[in-house]
C-alpha cells in the first residue's frame, strides 16, 4: 500500500537519471583509471556470486569428465588385459618353438656326426602298458622305414623299429625288458649285452663276471655285433658295479644316454650306403627292385 501511494520522482525520471549515471561511469572508466579501485572492490563482492552461479555447471562438467575418463580407462584396461593374454600365449608358443628348434639343431648336428642317412620322425604316442616301453612315430613304410632299423636321439641310442606301418612306425626302447643290445666298454673294448630293465633310467648288464674290467663312469657304445646297430653309438653310462661273491656274475647297472622320457623327435638311421628317397611316394629304388624280381 505504501508503494502505491508513495510520492517522489516518476519512474521515467528515475530511469533517465540511472542512464545518465551509467553513461557517465562508462565514459569516466574509459577515459581514466579513477574507477579501478571501485571495480576491484566490486569484484571481491561479485566473485562469490559468480562461483555460486557457475557451481552447477562446474559440478556437471567435473562428474561428466570423471565418468568419461573412468569408462575410457576401463576400456583401455580390458583391452590391455586381452592383449597381454594374447602376448603371453604367443610367448608360450615362442618358447615351445625355441625348444623345438634347439632339439632339431641337436639332431641335425648329430646326424652329421653319424655320417649315415637319417630321417627325423616326431613322437605320436607312448604305450602305457607296464614293462612295455614302446613309442609310435609319424614315419612309416612310405618313407622306406623298415623293421630292425636303429633309432637315436641327439644323445644316444633310443631303440629299434619293430613294426613299420604305411604312415607310422612302432619303436621298442632299449629299456624294454624284451630288448637286448650288444655293447662294449668304450675305455677298453670289453664286449657284453645290455638288457632293458623295465625302467626308463636303467639298463642291466647281467653277463659280466665279478672280476670284469668295468667301473662306474664307463661309457657303453654299440659294438656292431648282431647286424642291427652300427658300431660306435653311445648307449649308456655305467653307474653301479657290485661284486656278488655267491654268484658267477656281477650286478651292473647303467643309465641310458638318450633322454628316453623327454624325447619329442628321433632319428631313424639307414646303415647301408644306397640312398633312400625320403618322400611320401614309394621310392623308385624299391619299384625298380620289384621289376627286377619279376
Amino acid at each position: 500500500m505504501k508503494l502505491l501511494f508513495a510520492s517522489g520522482p516518476v519512474l521515467n525520471t528515475r530511469l533517465l537519471v540511472v542512464l545518465i549515471l551509467s553513461v557517465a561511469l562508462l565514459v569516466t572508466d574509459y577515459k581514466t583509471d579513477k574507477l579501478q579501485p571501485l571495480r576491484s572492490a566490486l569484484a571481491y563482492v561479485v566473485y562469490p556470486v559468480q562461483l555460486l552461479v557457475n557451481l552447477p555447471e562446474d559440478i556437471y562438467r567435473f562428474f561428466n569428465t570423471s565418468m568419461m575418463s573412468y569408462r575410457k580407462l576401463k576400456v583401455e584396461n580390458e583391452t590391455l588385459k586381452r592383449q597381454q593374454l594374447i602376448n603371453d600365449v604367443k610367448l608360450l608358443k615362442l618358447a615351445a618353438l625355441e625348444k623345438e628348434n634347439i632339439r632339431l639343431r641337436a639332431l641335425l648336428e648329430n646326424s652329421f656326426k653319424i655320417g649315415e642317412q637319417v630321417l627325423i620322425a616326431e613322437l605320436l604316442s607312448v604305450k602305457l602298458v607296464p614293462y612295455e616301453h614302446l613309442i609310435l612315430v609319424n614315419k612309416g613304410s612310405h618313407f622306406s622305414v623298415h623293421a630292425k632299423q636303429p633309432v637315436l636321439d641327439a644323445h644316444g641310442v633310443v631303440g629299434q623299429v619293430i613294426r613299420a606301418l604305411p604312415n607310422e612306425s612302432e619303436i621298442m626302447l632299449i629299456t624294454d625288458p624284451d630288448h637286448a643290445i650288444p655293447v662294449q666298454v668304450n675305455r677298453n673294448g670289453l664286449r657284453t649285452i645290455a638288457i632293458g630293465s623295465g625302467r626308463m633310467n636303467r639298463l642291466n648288464l647281467p653277463f659280466l663276471p665279478n672280476n670284469a674290467d668295468i667301473q662306474p663312469g664307463d661309457l657303453l657304445v654299440t659294438s656292431g655285433l648282431g647286424g642291427v646297430f652300427p658300431q660306435g653309438y653311445p648307449v649308456a653310462v655305467v653307474d653301479k658295479f657290485s661284486v656278488q661273491p655267491n654268484k658267477p656274475f656281477a650286478l651292473i647297472h647303467a643309465t641310458p644316454t638318450a633322454k628316453l622320457d623327454k624325447i619329442r623327435e628321433v632319428l631313424i638311421v639307414w646303415s647301408h650306403s644306397t640312398p633312400v628317397a625320403l618322400t611320401d611316394e614309394k621310392p623308385a629304388m624299391l619299384k625298380q627292385d620289384a621289376n627286377d624280381d619279376k
